[in-house]
Parts: structure tokens; sequence; C-alpha cells
């Protein structure tokens, strides 16, 4: 198996974007969440193009067989931003080949490139694969997440 080539998904990369989208959908077994409803192409280059927003994908053979999207978070109480992993995955065939570690690094060296002092990431609980990820990156934290609903 060829190691997959990481890549920068900007605002002309409309067509990785979607694929990112199908694979996300694909590989947490929700595709309707990810492909019923995409976003129109001048939101997703809009999106894109912010400093705020990073996504990489990980393609082999012209296929995307993993992918991060992530949030820069500005601080208000010191000059310094941090980075959120709101969605990481690896397609099936190509779990536990080091693509999501190979993600995770890319995006740090985006985040220290723009002065990022942490970037960090939710598990669930019933997902030992990604707890152990992350274990093995990072310090664990027991905090509790609360969805509120605008409306």
């Amino acid at each position: 198996m060829i190691p997959p080539n990481i890549v920068h998904v900007g605002p002309a990369d409309l067509g990785l974007m979607r694929a990112m989208l199908a694979m996300f959908g694909e590989a947490f077994g929700e595709p309707e969440t990810y492909t019923a409803r995409r976003p129109s192409g001048v939101y997703l280059q809009r999106l894109l193009a912010r400093e705020h927003f990073i996504a990489l994908a990980a393609v082999a053979d012209g296929a995307v067989v993993g992918a991060l999207a992530a949030y820069v978070l500005d601080k208000f109480e010191q000059e310094r931003s941090e980075i959120y992993i709101y969605d990481l995955a690896v397609a099936e065939s190509h779990r536990r080949t080091g693509i999501a570690t190979a993600l995770i690094d890319d995006l740090l060296t985006i985040g220290r490139r723009r002065g990022a002092y942490v970037a960090f990431v939710q598990a669930d609980h019933v997902d030992p694969p990604a707890i152990a990820l992350y274990s093995k990156l990072g310090t664990r934290e027991e905090v509790l997440h609360f969805d509120i609903a605008v409306e």
C-alpha cells in the first residue's frame, strides 16, 4: 500500500472537500449527516478560505482515505489560540496504518506556525481506538459535554 499524501485543502479544492464529506459519512456510519444536505460550493469556498478553519485530507490512489476538520479558536485571556479537532476519520480499509497520527502531526505543524498553544479533541466512550490514539498523543481530561439548543 502506497502511503497517502496529506493535503491542506483550500478554496480551490471543492472536489476534495466533497470527497472528505463522503468519507466522514462512511467512516462514522452517518452518510445522511455528511452528504444529504451538502453545503453549496460558494459556502465551502468561503469556509476553506477562512483562517479559523483547517481541512486536511489523506489521499491515496486518488481517493480520500482519511480526513481532519479543525477550528482555530482565538483566546481572550491571552494573545494565543487553540485548535479544536472537530472531525477526524480514516477509511476502514486504511486504519491502523498511521494516517490519523500523520493528519494530527500536520495539524500541529500548522498550529505552531499560527501560534496555537494546544490542540484538543473529544472522543466518545464507545470508541476505544480513538481514545487509545489520543491518549498516546496527549493528556486525557475528564469533562462533560453539553449541547444547548439555540431554538
